[in-house]
């Protein structure tokens, strides 16, 4: 990644604490954590399934969705609270699981 021109301005270790702290990466930052070039990000965001949401994609889900992938097992993401409208629950079924649990407690 060191002669990826599109990846000199990321920092490591900010990637790092944005992860840490389960915030949303763009593919740049995502690239950097994933050992990827800015290509491959872009060409991964694309990819129908892959949990992109509006550009950002959260550390936790791409780890599920690279689990299912590749078989692995799954990790069922935990179900919205039982207090969310029928409405909330059912538009989130589309969403990746960090996004949905998002949506379910502040939808």
């Amino acid at each position: 990644m060191a002669n990826d021109l599109q990846l000199q301005s990321v920092r490591l270790e900010a990637v790092l604490e944005k992860r840490r702290l389960d915030q949303a990466l763009n593919a740049k930052e995502f690239a950097v954590l994933a050992g990827i070039s800015y290509s491959t990000a872009r060409e991964w965001f694309r990819l129908p399934g892959f949990p992109v949401l509006r550009g950002v994609v959260f550390w936790g889900d791409f780890v599920e969705w690279r689990r299912s992938q590749t078989g692995l097992g799954k990790h069922s993401p935990n179900p919205p609270p039982a207090t969310a409208s029928v409405s909330v629950v059912q538009r989130s079924h589309a969403l990746p699981p960090k996004a949905a649990r998002i949506l379910a407690e502040f939808g």
